[in-house]
């Protein structure tokens, strides 16, 4: 099936990218530690089927993580959700809503698509043109109005819109870069995956006023956090 119904079928989910195939990804993620509902929520609404090329889309809703192009992934859901439960919930299960939110490696949108409606002001940034290009629409399309997205070095942050009270990284660095951590306000957290590529294990750092709380949460694998922009 090829034009305007083929993309209606596409965008309704139809079967394998149904919303009751959203539900079953969204139990699966509770069982395995996933706590907020918040985060399960936007899981159960987020049509990540969208966000991969069409001729995987039957692969959408299991939880691994998916080619994109350009060399790049999106990330298992899993994974996703726990970034985002990491960045949001404090340990009395509160959520979060932090007012500035700055992502960096937006990839294709799907992580920028379930953390826009937990946060007021989500700045994201993919060094990647041809992914930013695509994610744009698809999340105005889905209404993530509070989303400024923009083509550069991720590294580098946002310097003109710090400090910011939360930073989640989808890229990993041997370290966690200083001028990030340098645009992390008072209180913020910044979530980022650390290492090298055959071990790497996801990195949360709160800022408080005695100095930075570190902790690591699992182990993960990534795409590295490289210079730049293409």
């Amino acid at each position: 099936m090829n034009g305007p119904q083929s993309a209606l079928r596409r965008r309704s989910g139809i079967g394998l990218t149904s919303s009751r195939a959203r539900q079953r990804l969204a139990e699966q993620l509770q069982r395995r530690g996933i706590r907020s509902q918040e985060v399960l929520e936007q899981i159960r609404r987020a049509p990540r089927h969208l966000f991969i090329d069409e001729a995987l889309e039957r692969y959408a809703y299991q939880d691994n993580a998916l080619p994109i192009g350009a060399g790049q992934t999106i990330s298992q859901p899993y994974v996703v959700a726990l970034m985002t439960q990491a960045l949001l919930m404090d340990e009395d299960g509160r959520m979060r809503r932090p007012g500035k939110v700055l992502e960096v490696g937006s990839g294709s949108g799907y992580q920028t698509a379930i953390l826009a409606p937990l946060v007021r002001r989500l700045f994201a940034i993919e060094r990647i043109r041809s992914l930013l290009e695509s994610a744009r629409p698809l999340l105005r399309e889905l209404g993530c109005e509070n989303v400024r997205l923009r083509h550069g070095d991720g590294a580098q942050g946002w310097p003109g819109q710090a400090p910011f009270d939360g930073i989640l990284v989808a890229a990993a660095a041997a370290a966690v870069p200083e001028t990030l951590l340098n645009q992390l306000a008072p209180g913020g957290r910044l979530v980022m995956p650390v290492g090298v590529p055959s071990r790497q294990e996801l990195l949360r750092i709160e800022r408080s006023d005695d100095g930075e709380v570190r902790e690591t949460l699992a182990p993960v694998a990534f795409v590295p956090l490289l210079p730049g922009q293409e």
